[in-house]
Formats: structure tokens, C-alpha cells, sequence
């Protein structure tokens, strides 16, 4: 079975990704808790105030905790993050969804621009 955006052409696992199925989002539960709280400004602000005691609030995991605090996307989507979920907190980041899939297939942002327009 092919899964968009998770097989190539030929089927093959796209380096960096990671199938985001009913285990993944049991895994991920907590941590894509907290970023769908970030939909409101206020958590957003409680979150930069006191990093630590709101991710306490959501009883992230060691690992999920660890990817947090390193701004580690690809750790955090390896926990169980989902990328819509994780995009509220990689913005908190500074980060946007092409600066993720930039990390996601090893390419600098300009690069990962290019492909995308070459495949337009």
C-alpha cells in the first residue's frame, strides 16, 4: 500500500519521513495535545513564559520532552509528533512548514524551495 507522501515512486520509504498510523498517534498523543492547545495566543505565551511547566501540563514523554526543549521537529514527529500538529509549535520555533521539510529530506531551505518548484 502506498501512503502519500511517506513511498517514492517506486515504493521505497522517503528518507526522514515517518508514518504517522493509530500507533504513532497513540505515542504522539500528548505532545500533538499540546500543540493544538497553541491554537490560542495565550498558551502561546504560557508556553515561551515557562517552557517547562507547561510541558508539564501535558505530561510529555523523556523523549518527547528532549525533542522539545532541543527544537529537535524531526525527534519531536518521531515521537509521535503530527506535522500539523508540531507546524503551531515549529512557528513558536521560528520555523515554518518548508523550513521542516527541509530537515525532513536533509536539504538546505533554498534547495528544498527548488525541488518544490521543479515539481510544480
Amino acid at each position: 500500500m502506498t501512503i502519500a507522501g511517506m513511498t517514492g515512486e517506486a515504493g521505497q520509504p522517503i528518507p526522514g519521513t515517518h508514518l504517522f498510523d493509530g500507533d504513532a498517534a497513540k505515542k504522539g498523543y500528548a505532545i500533538n495535545a499540546m500543540c493544538f492547545s497553541f491554537n490560542h495566543d495565550e498558551n502561546r505565551k504560557a508556553f515561551l513564559e515557562d517552557e517547562a511547566a507547561y510541558c508539564a501540563k501535558f505530561n510529555l514523554t523523556p523523549d518527547q520532552l528532549e525533542a522539545v526543549a532541543n527544537r529537535d521537529v524531526l525527534g519531536m514527529i518521531a515521537a509521535g509528533g503530527n506535522i500539523y500538529y508540531l507546524a503551531k509549535l515549529a512557528g513558536i520555533f521560528g520555523l515554518n512548514v518548508q523550513d521542516v521539510g527541509a530537515l525532513q529530506t536533509g536539504l538546505s531551505l533554498d534547495e528544498f524551495k527548488q525541488r518544490l518548484l521543479d515539481q510544480a
